[in-house]
């Protein structure tokens, strides 16, 4: 097992030149642990520990980085040395980093590289974002139909060290349209001279250059498939996307939805928050704009509670479970909607009727029993700690089970609220949620108050 060497032993190794000792950690490592190694260095120091690997390893290792740092490091590579790592990534990696470049080192960079090369980037970096066309890879194995099993071997064996993969090929006419797949275990196990034609599938699952990016990841989970063939709108092959680049688009949805549940994310859209790379000015505006309509939230509703001092006054032991109950109808939106969102995202709910009726009568059992039991243990604590009269511990048992039972319920159908409006229902983050229980909870609790113990007022 080869040890792990710091990031401190390989700035050592750099100050003193050993590049010698440098190549030997690295002989035998993965080039994710490689990634994992020198992440911490700086992009120069990185740079040039690259530079002393293979061009394939150092593309591979270099695929590792996160988008911001590989930025970072192409600016540090001399033009030669970035068009060789360039072209030696695969398309739709390379692709990605020539859309992250600016203008200047975009045009810096086209010139060092091979016209067959040059064009695709441009091709596959000319997609939108968010589309299948800006993560799929022309890295694909093509067949003809009137090929035999022995030479569709042959072809694919003169082609894996190209591909990204051959274990599915997929077979286009003259028109480059596509017409079937073929698995590479089908080729094996046919006679020498039967036709891909005739051992093809002619149905394939397949996306367009402008689908959605999350919609492709799920068709490859939904369909269980190694890669997913993408076609313009003729009908013509242009690329596939692997199961790989479907599984980072999955974790950076989920990356966004936590971002977006914690209010971290603009609501109109806009770049995820990202604590290495993202600038000042953005991570203040993203932010703020969470904050600022919390804090509205938060004056309406001590607003309100400050009218509330005649009854204060009376009963000063109301003032001591404003809390308490106004957080608890947060906390069981929060629960509830963390578990909707989650069977949302898992592809276990969608929006209609059906799945909104199934929610609520899930839900209601389990938020009635939830309010009556914490109801409950809130009156008991409130006698034995503080010895309030039973008129108060109505209003506080009572105003306890309804903010339980109306936050889980609001907390469980606000999603599907969210995905009829079309909005990431990820977007209706907890503190949201919790500054809209704050306020229903103080209008329910002094609401009651006022219904159960008004003749105080009266009295008075």
């Amino acid at each position: 097992m080869t040890a792990i060497i710091t990031a401190a032993a390989f700035r050592d190794y750099l100050a003193r030149n050993d590049l010698a000792s440098i190549k030997a950690a690295l002989a035998d490592r993965h080039p994710a642990d490689i990634a994992a190694d020198v992440g911490e260095l700086a992009p120069g120091e990185i740079a040039s520990i690259l530079l002393l690997l293979p061009e394939r390893r150092e593309a591979e290792v270099f695929g590792y980085f996160q988008p911001a740092l590989q930025v970072a490091i192409a600016g540090r590579l001399s033009r030669p040395d970035l068009a060789r790592l360039v072209t030696a990534m695969s398309p739709d990696e390379r692709a990605d980093l020539f859309n992250r470049l600016t203008p200047e080192q975009q045009q810096a960079l086209l010139p060092g590289i091979a016209h067959a090369e040059r064009e695709d980037i441009r091709r596959l970096a000319s997609y939108p974002e968010g589309t299948a066309g800006s993560i799929m890879t022309s890295d694909y194995a093509l067949l003809a139909p009137g090929l035999t099993a022995r030479e569709a071997i042959d072809r694919l064996r003169h082609e894996a060290p190209d591909k990204e993969t051959i274990y599915e090929a997929y077979v286009v006419d003259d028109a480059r349209r596509l017409v079937g797949v073929v698995s590479l275990r089908d080729l094996l196990i046919a006679r020498d001279e039967v036709q891909v034609a005739d051992i093809m599938r002619k149905r394939v699952i397949f996306a367009r250059v402008g689908d959605k990016r999350d919609e492709v990841a799920q068709k490859i989970a939904d369909y269980d498939l190694l890669a997913l063939p993408i076609t313009n709108g003729g009908d013509a092959l242009v690329g596939i996307v692997t199961v790989d680049d479907a599984m980072d688009v999955a974790e950076a949805q989920r990356g966004r939805r936590v971002m977006q549940f914690g209010g971290n994310v603009a609501p109109g859209g806009g770049p995820d928050l990202d604590l290495r790379s993202s600038s000042f000015v953005q991570m203040f505006k993203v932010r703020s704009f969470w904050l600022i309509m919390l804090t509205v939230f938060g004056v309406v509703t001590s607003t309100f509670v400050a009218a509330q001092e005649e009854m204060l006054s009376q009963v000063i032991v109301l003032a001591a479970f404003i809390a308490p109950i106004v957080d608890m109808g947060g906390n069981t939106g929060s629960q509830s909607a963390t578990l909707v969102i989650r069977a949302m995202a898992l592809g276990e709910l969608k929006l209609r009727w059906r799945d909104v009726w199934f929610v609520i009568r899930r839900e209601i059992p389990v938020v009635l029993t939830l309010g009556v039991v914490i109801a409950l243990l809130e009156a008991v604590l409130a006698f034995f700690s503080k010895g309030v009269g039973g008129d108060v511990l109505l209003v506080v048992g009572l105003s306890m089970a309804i903010c339980t039972v109306l936050g889980g319920l609001i907390g469980a159908l606000l999603p599907f609220a969210a995905r009829r409006i079309g909005t990431d229902p990820a977007t209706l983050s907890s503190p949201m949620i919790t500054s809209i229980m704050d306020l229903l909870g103080v209008f329910i609790y002094f609401g009651l108050a006022y219904a159960l113990l008004g003749h105080l007022l009266t009295a008075g």
